[in-house]
Parts: C-alpha cells; structure tokens; sequence
C-alpha cells in the first residue's frame, strides 16, 4: 500500500480560506496522473499556519475525495504529544490510512523523550510514519532509536528526510527490512530506493505528479537507467522549488499549471521574480509547460 510517488500535498487558498474546490480537484487530478498516495497537512500543507480546525478539515477532505482510491497518510505531528494524539485520534476517525508524525520541534526531546512521544502515540492504534527532518525539527532520531520503535505494533515505518543515503540501510539494518522506508527528499529520491527505500513524499510531485509516479515505479522494477533519465528531467525543477521556501515554489509552480492559486499565507510571501523565471525554466525542461 505505501509504495511509490506521494505527493507532500498543498493546501490552496482563496481569499485567505481553504479552496476547497481546488483542493478537491488536485486530489482528482493526482490520481488521474499516477500519483500512489497522499501526504496532506505537512509543511508543504502549510501545517504551521492552518488552525486545528483547518488541518482537520484538509484531513477529512482528502480522505472523502480520495475515497479509498489511494492511501492517505495524513499530518499529524505536533511538539507536544497530546496535541498529536488529538490530530492522530482524528485522522483515524475520518479514515486516514497512517498518520505522519515529525519528530518534535524546538522543545528537543532526548532520545528517551522520543521514544516516550511515539510509544504514547502508538496508542492511538493508527499506522505511524516517523518523519525524521533535523534540519527542521533540530532532534535527529538515531537509527538505533527507530529500531526500538519500530517493535511497537503500529510504527511501520519513516519519512526520511536527513538526506544521508546511508541512513536507509543503517535502519533496515535496526528496524527489519519489513519496514517502510519513504524518502522525505527530492533531489535523492532514486538513490533512497537503490539503498532500500521504496518511495518518496515528495514536494515536486505537487508540480510534476506523472514524472514522479513513472521515476518511483522504475526504481522498483528495478530499471534503475530509465529512472535515471526521469530524474535528469525532473532535477532543475528540485532546485528551482526549493530555491526559497519549498511549499512556495510547489504553490507556483501549480499555478502555472492553472491548478489552484499561488496564495500562501505570512510569514511565507510569494517568490521573486527571478524565481519564478527560474520555476518556469525548470517546469519547461521537465516538459510540463511550452
């Protein structure tokens, strides 16, 4: 169920509100693509800004209109731990698939403290996703860590995103090789899956949902040479996303596919003009515009 292309799902807006109507026709139109899953209400969701309710609502939304065709594995991390059983209790409720839980921020636990947060969580009775994202989050779960986590009945696996590719064998080494790995980056989704990965939450996907699909499944039929080929295409538009706040350059870059708006809300702004100029040559390298 959890293999392939799963896009880091936006959340448009219109007006300052959720658009739902958007928000419905991207879940249609990733399907329609290719896309294997969803991953709503992350960062690239603008999480950080939605209220509670919002993030509940974009949860359930994602859920009714994706109606089983896909799985879901929907946000629901927080840096206090029963706030992210609240999200979690949630996502099960309306049938989210798997929660994406991200190690907690600013407050950084220690390696004890983690183990607490998850061990709790796992309570919950919904398959858990680590997502691992030090850059942000500043705590870093050790491989040794996960493996103990992942003997509890409900965390199947992580969303790596430290993009150290020796990362994915230390943990099947600590965690089985049952475990679900997902690369949480882009720019080394094909070399995550030679390692043992076996797909990637991915933010270019928002903008090039089909490439993504078709690069995920030749690294798992193992034709490692097309997959290559897919990535040449798809690497200026991983640069040019993240050449300012990732969500940002993902929100442009459906825009110009006439998808939804490019509204994002303070303190994000709206790219530069260069950026953009940068955005669009990528996208017409990648052959999604003229």
């Amino acid at each position: 169920m959890f293999k392939g292309s799963f896009p880091a799902l936006i959340t448009p807006f219109k007006n300052g509100k959720v658009d739902d109507d958007a928000l419905k026709a991207l879940v249609n139109w990733h399907i329609a693509e290719g896309s294997n899953g969803f991953a709503p209400v992350g960062t690239t969701g603008e999480s950080p800004t939605l209220s509670h309710a919002e993030h509940m609502h974009v949860i359930k939304l994602v859920v009714e209109t994706a109606a089983g065709r896909i799985p879901v594995i929907a946000g629901a991390g927080s840096n206090n731990t029963a706030e992210a059983m609240e999200f979690l209790q949630f996502a099960k409720d309306v049938g989210a698939n798997a929660g994406l839980v991200v190690t907690p921020y600013y407050n950084k636990p220690t390696q004890d403290g983690l183990v607490a947060h998850y061990t709790a969580l796992n309570e919950v009775g919904l398959p858990i996703f680590i997502y691992n994202i030090p850059p942000r989050s500043v705590v870093d779960m050790v491989p040794e860590t996960m493996g103990a986590l992942a003997k509890l009945e409900n965390i199947i696996g992580v969303k790596d995103a430290t993009g150290d590719l020796a990362r994915v064998c230390q943990q099947r080494i600590h965690c089985g090789t049952d475990f679900i790995q997902l690369s949480g980056e882009d720019a080394t989704a094909h070399g995550f899956n030679a390692q043992g990965g076996v797909g990637c939450i991915s933010v270019t996907a928002n903008v090039a949902p089909k490439l993504c699909s078709q690069l995920q499944a030749a690294t798992l039929a193992g034709d490692y040479a097309t997959a290559l080929e897919i990535q040449d295409r798809l690497m200026p538009l991983h640069n040019a996303i993240f050449t300012e706040p990732g969500l940002v350059g993902a929100k442009y870059g459906v825009s110009k596919l006439g998808k939804c708006s490019d509204e994002v809300r303070l303190p994000l702004t709206g790219l530069t003009d260069g950026t953009k100029a940068k955005m669009e040559s990528a996208m017409r390298h990648a052959g999604l515009i003229n």
